[in-house]
């Protein structure tokens, strides 16, 4: 049965949507996090059983790290390096191991089209563990660099985001963007799982090849789309 996994530590209500997860990234310090936030995040996975990763995104808190920055490849592999070494240790304290890295906001979908930034990540999660894997938007370039460095990947896949017609995420500064309604993030979730074509914004149909689904705490509704697409997951 596929995974489902979602971004964690950025201020929502993580607790109610663990028992549906199998896999969650903790913001680490870049667009939000701190010690603090980090290990009550870690804590409260390893409650659930849940597999944890690092979340590193733009060092941009004004904007979230939704937002491009310039910067070279040197910066992007430092920057991720720091802030996955910052939840590393933070793990290493409670007995916890970093299993995964997935780039957020526009990190993610910056590294999804730029084969520069997408090596850049590569290079610095192989450098740090080569037993580290690394998600990325599904048939990405960040997929095929991670493939490249001789890291194992997961194609991540979104229920609750919709696609345009190239494969890609439609920005949330677009109207439509989010998928609020709990039954269509399900449906759009039980597509992904069974390789399905689903839905994009303009009303083309593409497949996407999924090893993991995510959901966010911040769309609206979360709870209720978490349950419904746990549900559809695993019973439809």
């Amino acid at each position: 049965m596929i995974e489902l996994n979602a971004d964690i530590g950025e201020g929502c209500d993580d607790a109610s949507l663990m028992p549906y997860l199998n896999r969650v990234s903790i913001a680490c310090g870049g667009h939000t996090g701190d010690a603090a936030s980090m290990g009550a995040a870690l804590r409260l996975a390893a409650e659930h059983g849940v597999a944890v990763g690092a979340h590193p995104g733009y060092p941009d808190r004004a904007q979230f790290g939704r937002r491009e920055l310039t910067a070279s490849a040197d910066e992007i592999a430092a920057w991720v390096t720091q802030q996955t070494e910052d939840l590393a240790e933070q793990a290493a304290r409670l007995g916890l191991r970093l299993a995964h890295v997935k780039p957020h906001g526009a990190l993610y979908n910056v590294a999804a089209r730029d084969v520069v930034v997408a090596r850049a990540i590569a290079r610095a999660v192989a450098a740090l563990d080569p037993a580290l894997i690394l998600v990325g938007l599904a048939g990405s370039r960040l997929v095929a660099a991670g493939q490249t460095a001789g890291l194992a990947v997961l194609n991540e896949a979104f229920a609750d985001r919709r696609y345009l017609t190239n494969g890609r995420l439609v920005s949330r500064e677009t109207n439509g963007a989010l998928i609020v309604d709990p039954q269509l993030a399900a449906a759009q979730a039980a597509a992904l799982a069974h390789g399905q074509a689903i839905e994009t914004l303009s009303g083309g149909r593409i497949r996407v090849q999924a090893d993991t689904i995510c959901l966010h705490g911040d769309t609206p509704d979360a709870l209720n789309i978490a349950r419904a697409v746990h549900a559809a997951l695993n019973h439809g």
